[in-house]
């Protein structure tokens, strides 16, 4: 009973505090509900910060939008060089505004809900989260982390170049697939749909942030 109040005081704490979000935008509220156990139990435990993360997340996420419409980047944001900077640039983001400690934390909450998602077959981002995937969001995730610590001083958009630099550079971590977004095995095969399915272990392979895509 304990933890069910606690996670209720949560959710208010960031339907009340966090500014009200544009119509079109999911509610703080709807937003809590969605989030998985993990990422939940880390709202519990940084109560007082709760609000203070949506608010630098959904910034990250629309800087994120963005990159991905800008042509600049594949405009994939699963497995690909968006999603990449997305993981790269929130923990950066995150690393300044809330700590390396909390960031991280959070990072790992989120790679534990997608574990969750897996089991119970979620879809994110349009495929079923494997292995693969969480060890691309990590390492990118650990990118940031230090990139954030190192430019501590940086501004949000200097922070933003700084994480497109080293993504363009080959120092984060993509999925190998091909123009088409089909997966590629380590050795440039095409690895077929069906023997994905329910795997959280498969073939995929992760290759440099600056490996350019072939038919």
């Amino acid at each position: 009973m304990k933890i069910i109040r606690l996670f209720l005081l949560s959710a208010v704490l960031v339907f009340f505090v966090t500014p009200r979000v544009h119509s079109q935008q999911v509610s703080p509220w709807k937003q809590f509900r969605k989030l998985s156990c993990p990422e939940k139990k880390w709202v519990v435990a940084h109560l007082f910060i709760a609000s203070k993360t949506w608010k630098l997340t959904r910034f990250v996420l629309q800087v994120t939008d963005s990159i991905r419409t800008s042509g600049l980047l594949d405009g994939d944001p699963d497995g690909g060089q968006v999603d990449a900077f997305r993981h790269a640039y929130w923990m950066a983001y995150l690393s300044h505004h809330i700590g390396r400690k909390r960031a991280y934390t959070l990072g790992v909450a989120h790679e534990k809900g997608n574990y969750l998602e897996y089991k119970n077959n979620i879809v994110e981002e349009g495929n079923v989260p494997d292995k693969i995937s969480s060890d691309m969001d990590f390492w990118n995730n650990n990118k940031g982390l230090d990139l954030g610590m190192i430019f501590k001083n940086a501004g949000s958009y200097e922070l933003k170049a700084l994480v497109l630099e080293i993504l363009l550079k080959g120092e984060l971590k993509i999925i190998r697939k091909t123009r088409k977004g089909e997966f590629l095995d380590c050795n440039g095969n095409i690895i077929s749909s069906d023997s994905l399915k329910g795997q959280w272990i498969n073939n995929k392979c992760l290759v440099p942030s600056n490996v350019q895509r072939k038919n």
